[in-house]
């Protein structure tokens, strides 16, 4: 009797594993090449980890069916739920701005990619990933067209007996930046309130680069430090 290691069965599995790799990484070289923190590889494993759980969900089933009430589908559906962990490290807060949301969606969608697969939907996965791809691609074009204003935080310590005050706001004018909100009051190491310490909330409504104006505050007579996240 012949003995076979290799089953017709082992090969489909061993294709979903690699066709998970390949449009999960349509999707990683994508976030790779903006330098995001999910790149290639996360997302390559994501996919596969996904596709992997899925065949196990189905395989175990197949060996149970007709012997238990099982739903094939309980295991998968933890990758569904599981997978917001990972997405939740891939979002941050820098000052007022949150960033890694698309970063964290992109994750949840390769997921259900990986799943897909798994469970044989070659098709919906594929159009599926060359959607995502597109999205990214294309929309991330027209946000330059339309680019949403930019909420920044500012911390500026300036001398009490100065007009820099006023001047701050000449600059910020300037370079057509809104103050949303603006609180003043004594610093804590100034105890002869010689200086003042100044917190902002700006809108960069023309995406002006920070360390810009960043520099115009700091060439200002009378200002001390200045923090800009």
């Amino acid at each position: 009797m012949e003995l076979s290691f290799v089953t017709p069965n082992d090969l489909e599995i061993l294709g979903r594993l690699a066709l998970s790799c390949i449009l999960g990484g349509i999707i990683g070289y994508e976030r790779e090449s903006k330098s995001k923190s999910a790149g290639l590889r996360t997302n390559m494993l994501v996919c596969l980890g996904s596709c992997l759980i899925m065949i196990l969900s189905t395989e175990l089933y197949s060996t149970v069916e007709g012997k238990t009430n099982a739903d094939p589908a309980r295991l998968a559906a933890q990758v569904v739920s599981g997978i917001g962990f990972l997405g939740a490290g891939a979002i941050m807060k820098e000052g007022l701005n949150v960033t890694g949301l698309t970063t964290a969606a992109c994750l949840w969608v390769v997921a259900g990619v990986g799943l897909s697969v798994g469970a044989g939907y070659y098709m919906s996965a594929f159009i599926t990933a060359v959607l995502v791809f597109v999205v990214l691609e294309v929309f991330a074009k027209l946000d330059s067209f339309h680019p949403i204003d930019k909420k920044l935080s500012a911390k500026v310590i300036i001398k009490n007996d100065s007009l820099a005050v006023q001047q701050i706001y000449d600059i910020l004018k300037h370079y057509d930046v809104k103050i949303s909100v603006v609180k003043m009051k004594n610093t804590e190491h100034a105890a002869d309130d010689t200086h003042i310490f100044v917190e902002m909330e700006l809108i960069n409504t023309k995406h002006i680069r920070e360390v810009e104006i960043m520099h115009a505050l700091y060439a200002l007579d009378g200002v001390e430090t200045v923090e800009l996240t």
